[in-house]
C-alpha cells in the first residue's frame, strides 16, 4: 500500500485561486497525482461546516477519478473555516468504517474537525491535524490535554487492530527534527512539553517510520515557514508531519520519505509504502 499525507493549508485556495501560492499548491497536486496513492489523508482544509463545495468535489474528481471522498469541517462553537481533515482513498479498496472521534479535548477541540478515522478489515488508517501551541504558548496546557487524550485512543485502535497514523502533528520530536533548535526552545512545537507528549505516544506502541527507516540522518524537513523568504532555499525547516504505524508491523514499512514540494513553502507532503 501506498500512502500520503498532506497539511494543504486551505483546500479551497488550493483548487481554485489563481495566486501564485495556489499555483505552487496545484504543482504539488499533480506530484501526488502522479504518485498514485491508495490512501491520501489531507489537513488544514478549512472549508465551512457544509464541506466540499460542487465546483470542489468536481476539480477533486478530475485530479483523483475513482477515489470516495471522506471528510470532516470545523463547527460550532469552534471557529468557521478552521483545521479540518479529509481522507481521499482509492474507490478499489475495500468500503471502509469511517469515523470521526471526539477524544474528549478541552475547549472547542472535538469541534474543529481533527480527526478522521478509516477503519478496514486487518487495520486502521487515521489521521490527525494536531492542535498547535499558539502564540505566546497560550494553548499549551491544552495541547498537553490533547496529547494524553489523542494518545489513548491510538491506544484504543492498537489494542484491536494494527495502526497506520499520520498527519500534521504540530511538534519536532528531537532537536535533529528542526534547523535552529537553539533558539526554539519555547516556541510552539518545540517546547519540552510538547516533545515529551510525543515522545509518550511513541512509548506507548508506536513507531516513527521516518526515524525507523533512515535513522538520525539530518536536514530532512516536511514544514518551511512562510514568513521567512528564504526559509526554503537555506532549508531552515522543521519536521513536523509523520506517518506512524503500530510496532507489530514496523518491520513491514517499505519507505517512509518526504515528496519534494517544490518552491512551495509551509508543508510539503510526506509518504509512507507498507506491506499490508
Amino acid at each position: 500500500m501506498k500512502l500520503i499525507s498532506w497539511n494543504i493549508d486551505s483546500l479551497n485556495a488550493a483548487l481554485t485561486s489563481d495566486s501564485s501560492r495556489a499555483l505552487l499548491s496545484r504543482q504539488v497536486i499533480d506530484t501526488l497525482v502522479g504518485q498514485d496513492a491508495d490512501i491520501i489523508a489531507i489537513q488544514e482544509t478549512k472549508l465551512s461546516a457544509k464541506g466540499p463545495t460542487k465546483k470542489h468535489l468536481e476539480i477533486l474528481n478530475d485530479y483523483f477519478p475513482d477515489y470516495a471522498i471522506a471528510w470532516r469541517s470545523s463547527v460550532e462553537p469552534a471557529r468557521k473555516g478552521y483545521a479540518g481533515t479529509m481522507f481521499l482513498y482509492k474507490s478499489s479498496l475495500e468500503e471502509p468504517t469511517i469515523t470521526f472521534p471526539e477524544i474528549n479535548a478541552p475547549s472547542t477541540m472535538d469541534a474543529e474537525g481533527r480527526i478522521i478515522t478509516l477503519e478496514f478489515d486487518q487495520y486502521f488508517v487515521t489521521q490527525v491535524y494536531t492542535p498547535n501551541a499558539g502564540d505566546g504558548l497560550r494553548r499549551l496546557d491544552e495541547r498537553q490535554i490533547w496529547d494524553e487524550k489523542y494518545a489513548d485512543y491510538l491506544v484504543e485502535l492498537d489494542q484491536q487492530k494494527p495502526v497506520l497514523a499520520t498527519g500534521d502533528y504540530n511538534v519536532a520530536h528531537r532537536e535533529i527534527d528542526l534547523a535552529n533548535p537553539n533558539s526554539n526552545h519555547r516556541s510552539p512545537g518545540f517546547t519540552d512539553e510538547e516533545r515529551q507528549g510525543f515522545t509518550n505516544l511513541l512509548d506507548r506502541g508506536f513507531t516513527d517510520t521516518f526515524r525507523y527507516k533512515h535513522g538520525d540522518v539530518p536536514n530532512i524537513y516536511s514544514w518551511w515557514a512562510q514568513r521567512s523568504k528564504t526559509s526554503k532555499i537555506n532549508n531552515t525547516g522543521w519536521r513536523i508531519d509523520y506517518w506512524l504505524t503500530s510496532n507489530r508491523i514496523a518491520d513491514k514499512i517499505i519507505q517512509s520519505n518526504m515528496i519534494d514540494s517544490g518552491e512551495r513553502q509551509d508543508h510539503g507532503p510526506i509518504l509512507l509504502e507498507i506491506e499490508l
